[in-house]
């Protein structure tokens, strides 16, 4: 393959790739991150919640993995990428790390004491280890498509007060209210009676907003970022976010409709979008910085070898799929709607 495939067609494989697996992460995680954002305000009842919790249950571990999937791309295809970034965002990403241990743990001990008390508070835990993780992974993305202050030589010469600037705090209540959207359809999927009224009530509500957020980013990303360039360029790329947009619509068509499920797929399609635009956006770039142009990091320069990148694409063309099977049947198997019969279950949350 190292014949077939240069070493510059490579890199551009697995750029594009690197994105990819970041949509595939938004997509798969971003319901789990929005059903528990809107835990509290959409349970008023035990059982409500409960069904909330078994709604993520038997996915947001399996979804995760991709987070670790795109995080170990990055270090193995664009090792100087990784440590460019993850030098410069330690502090948020700890911040996301921790969130998210929280969420996890908060699946297990949440019914290990019968009190009122003990579940709030873990419900809170809960609410947090969602919210958190979606502002935070808006605002780096936001970060990165805007550009970071890094030096000739690599090094972060900000700090985390650096990150909430305006197009970087929209970034994040962006991926928060479309990570509520995407987590209320998937609530609709799964539960039944008052509880999937009220999540699809609120998955029409929060589309305006929605909306609204999703031209508000587009005009800023404009002016506070360098992305439109390439679209300029190459103007039929700018299919990406005109898709984007016409699955902005369809999903309140399909919605509306009461195509749920065809709602839920262009929710999926419409986040695939948004992670694509601002990643071929950036492109030849991986790391934007915002003092000088020149001292961004390019794909060409945070690139791993010839060698390292065939090997790379040969193991994922062969594991990548066996993890899509795995997940299909687990998607497959839990696709039933979490019912008072699931919850009385042993097994349940």
């Amino acid at each position: 393959m190292t014949d077939i495939l240069s070493h510059e067609c490579l890199q551009i494989i697995w750029f594009l790739l690197w994105g990819l697996l970041w949509a595939i992460y938004f997509i798969l995680d971003g319901f789990d991150l929005g059903m528990g954002t809107l835990l509290p305000f959409l349970t008023g009842t035990e059982d409500e919640r409960r069904t909330v919790y078994n709604a993520a249950g038997p996915y947001w571990d399996g979804n995760e993995v991709w987070l670790i999937t795109a995080g170990g791309v990055t270090f193995a295809a664009f090792p100087t990428a990784y440590a460019v970034l993850f030098s410069a965002l330690y502090a948020p990403l700890l911040i996301l790390l921790f969130a998210l241990i929280l969420r996890a743990v908060s699946f297990e001990f949440r019914n290990k004491i019968d009190d009122p008390r003990w579940r709030k508070l873990w419900d809170t835990f809960q609410f947090l280890g969602n919210f958190v993780p979606a502002l935070l992974l808006g605002v780096a993305f936001a970060g990165l498509f805007q550009g970071i202050p890094i030096n000739e030589n690599g090094v972060y010469t900000g700090n985390l007060l650096t990150l909430l600037n305006v197009y970087g705090l929209l970034g994040g209540i962006f991926f928060v209210v479309m990570f509520a959207v995407h987590g209320a359809l998937w609530l609709n999927l799964k539960s039944e009676g008052i509880l999937r009224a009220r999540a699809e009530a609120c998955a029409q509500k929060l589309w305006f907003p929605l909306a609204g957020i999703a031209v508000a980013f587009l005009v800023a990303t404009a002016f506070y970022t360098p992305l439109y360039a390439v679209y300029l360029q190459t103007p039929i790329l700018g299919v990406i976010p005109l898709l984007a947009v016409i699955l902005l619509f369809a999903l309140r068509v399909l919605l509306g409709g009461g195509m749920h499920k065809s709602a839920f797929a262009a929710s999926a399609g419409f986040m695939l979008c948004v992670t694509l635009f601002g990643v071929i956006g950036m492109f030849p770039n991986i790391v934007l910085s915002s003092l000088k142009p020149e001292y961004s990091v390019t794909i060409a320069e945070a690139a791993s070898s010839q060698l390292t990148l065939t090997i790379m694409l040969c193991v994922a063309l062969i594991c990548v799929p066996v993890v899509i099977i795995y997940q299909s049947w687990v998607y497959k198997l839990f696709s039933v709607r979490v019912t008072k019969k699931e919850l009385d279950s042993e097994y349940s949350y």
